[in-house]
């Protein structure tokens, strides 16, 4: 059997805190910012999420991989954690429609991880001291070489990731004939978000992170989109400027996440790296507007200053979280803009907050109406 021949591994916090476990399959070393997420399903979306580039990922619930994977359920072009760490790894899977196992899935992407850990405690240990560098091998007679090591990898705040995980070339999406053109910046987008604006009749130009004003402009689209994407926010000071540009010429414009960061520092309202984050997808979210509760999908380690946007004259809060009363969605008061901190999208997780796509799309015709008519 295999586990019977799998080798120790370990756990290093960047504040020395270790915590045991074995290899799932080949040996190996990997770095990175430990969180976790508390998703029941979708570990194969949390996986290929470009959100969570640079990070050891966490899951709470005990058996990860009894479903195999599908080669269509992903949401880029592979593996993006730095790593895995669980209670149970499943080598075997039950799933009618599944295309293999997740072990082969790793595998071929060149995923290290690790299982057998007491994840319980990690993640307590995580919620009480916060998300922190770590490292995870099978080097486990070098614990002082692997400290070492760790010391230089370089902390997520201040981290400008959004350029690993962009694409360089732009590409189209959806239908040619659909009735509006939405450009995106990718900034480490989802497949999913993508498939949402396609199915609400648009033409999805994805353009590189750092693209102009100017660039995506030329293309004459209807509307614009920031994506989600990893890391810091506020090194991305030209994104910050493109949004700035689009919304000081009242252009319709959705950011999801990360782009919601950036819409507001675009504003002048700051952000910050947050404890330990919102990861997961039964997070619970209020809308202001409509009074209404949203269960939501989460994937972020920084968000934006809540006392800022209180006294902005020109940005209004619309959802907040209701765990730790965080902001979830703001809006540009007498501009076509919004934004939101949490997935819509819903891949992994409820759909609850599908709507947004269509409020964007109802914004967008809205607009092309008035400049029809004009």
């Amino acid at each position: 059997m295999k586990y019977q021949s799998r080798r120790k591994a370990v756990i290093i916090l960047a504040d020395g805190t270790i915590f045991y476990g074995k290899a799932v399959g080949k040996e190996g070393t990997a770095f990175g910012e430990v969180c976790f997420n508390t998703g029941m399903t979708g570990y194969q979306e949390i996986f290929t999420d470009p959100s969570y580039f640079g990070q050891i990922m966490v899951t709470t619930n005990a058996h990860i991989g009894n479903y195999g994977v599908n080669e269509e359920e992903v949401e880029s072009d592979s593996v993006k954690i730095a790593g895995l760490v669980c209670k149970n790894f499943s080598y075997n899977y039950s799933r009618k429609d599944a295309s293999g196992s997740l072990e082969e899935f790793l595998d071929k992407n060149g995923l290290f991880a690790i299982s057998d850990v007491d994840t319980r405690a990690l993640v307590s240990y995580i919620r009480d001291n916060g998300a922190m560098n770590a490292v995870i091998s099978t080097e486990v007679d070098k614990i002082d070489e692997l400290k070492a090591e760790l010391t230089k990898v370089p902390d997520m705040k201040g981290l400008e990731l959004a350029s690993r995980v962009s694409v360089t070339e732009p590409y189209f999406v959806g239908n040619p004939d659909a009735t509006y053109k939405i450009a995106a910046l990718d900034l480490g987008i989802k497949k999913n978000i993508l498939r949402n604006l396609a199915a609400r009749d648009a033409y999805i130009k994805v353009f590189p992170y750092n693209t102009s004003f100017e660039e995506l402009r030329a293309w004459k689209p209807d509307g614009y989109f920031l994506s989600n994407g990893p890391g810091d926010p506020e090194p991305l000071e030209e994104v910050i400027g493109v949004a700035r540009q689009i919304i000081d010429e009242n252009l319709p414009l959705f950011g999801i996440c990360l782009g919601h960061q950036i819409i507001a520092l675009s504003q002048g309202i700051s952000s910050y790296k947050m404890h330990h984050g919102h990861r997961g997808i039964n997070h619970p979210v209020k809308n202001l507007l409509s009074g209404k509760g949203e269960v939501t999908s989460q994937n972020h380690g920084f968000a934006i200053n809540r006392e800022e946007v209180e006294t902005h004259p020109d940005v209004e809060i619309t959802h907040i979280h209701l765990n730790d009363n965080t902001v979830a969605g703001i809006r540009i008061k007498n501009k076509s803009c919004f934004s939101v901190q949490y997935h819509p999208e819903a891949s992994a997780g409820p759909h609850d907050a599908s709507y947004l796509f269509d409020q964007f799309i109802e914004m967008v015709a809205s607009r092309t109406a008035v400049n029809n008519a004009g």
